[in-house]
């Protein structure tokens, strides 16, 4: 099966400028039979896709989500099937209480292009023992990004060879001429998010692979596209406290559900959470 496991809707990212459903029928023609999408803390474009009577045929759409750390840049997370976690929408958790979080709800997640540029991708944040501790921790890397040169895509897969983790790939579209770049290839059919999930915890293969996108917004803007780097760590970083509040409430009630299943079944290895100060 053929997937291109990071996409992103006009419908979820202000920075998409293709509409999902344009996006299915390339992906498509070019072979595709499924993909996740990955809009930057927003799930908008899977609520409005599952909202569609009519949906596109033999084409499996999946709901994942890019989250933006504080600490780590960008993380892919995708979710079980019957989960949903409004927190995901909340930028600026920290790496190590994300992973907690996800793992205690079952779903799985890992660093998108994790050696791309600063404050968006996690070696440039995290690096020596504090990699050591947290790569471990992930369940996949994106080995491939169309939007990364030739020697970041090769550092992330060395990334994944060293950790023992499998490596996703995508396109990480935001425009029509980016769509089906990128893709992972499985072993088997899969129809839904808790099935992927099921499919990695059992070790089964991928194989991530691709074409460079030569169209990218870095690509245009040259030595200028630094200016824009900073920009955003700005942007993230007032983001990060204009959603604090919110935040805080939303692992509250997170706390509260690890005192509940503290006497149940966990629904991963991973059981508690990281507590948070008052």
């Amino acid at each position: 099966m053929k997937l291109d496991m990071h996409c992103h809707t006009k419908e979820g990212s202000p920075d998409g400028k293709i509409a999902l459903l344009e996006n299915i029928e390339i992906l498509k023609a070019r072979g595709y039979q499924g993909m996740l999408i990955t809009d930057h803390d927003s799930y908008k474009a899977c609520r409005y896709y599952a909202g569609l009577r009519s949906k596109p045929e033999d084409f499996v759409v999946l709901k994942g989500i890019e989250y933006d750390t504080i600490d780590a840049g960008h993380i892919l997370i995708i979710m079980p099937s019957d989960v949903k976690l409004p927190i995901l929408e909340l930028r600026g958790l920290p790496v190590l209480l994300l992973i907690e979080l996800v793992h205690h709800y079952g779903g799985i997640l890992g660093p998108a292009h994790p050696c791309g540029e600063k404050f968006l991708s996690i070696f440039r944040t995290l690096r020596g023992r504090w990699a050591d501790l947290i790569y471990p921790k992930f369940d996949f890397i994106e080995g491939y990004n169309a939007c990364e040169d030739t020697d970041s895509n090769m550092r992330a897969m060395y990334l994944a060879d060293k950790y023992g983790l499998p490596c996703f790939g995508g396109s990480d579209s935001h425009k029509t001429d980016g769509a089906g770049l990128g893709y992972t290839l499985l072993q088997e059919d899969i129809h839904s998010e808790t099935e992927l999930i099921n499919y990695i915890h059992s070790g089964k293969s991928t194989v991530a692979g691709g074409v460079h996108n030569e169209h990218t917004t870095r690509s245009k803007l040259g030595r200028a596209n630094k200016i824009l780097v900073y920009s955003f760590w700005f942007y993230n970083r007032a983001m990060e406290l204009i959603h604090r509040k919110a935040r805080n409430l939303e692992l509250m009630k997170h706390q509260i559900m690890e005192s509940f299943w503290a006497g149940r079944q966990p629904r991963s290895r991973y059981v508690t959470l990281e507590k948070q100060p008052r």
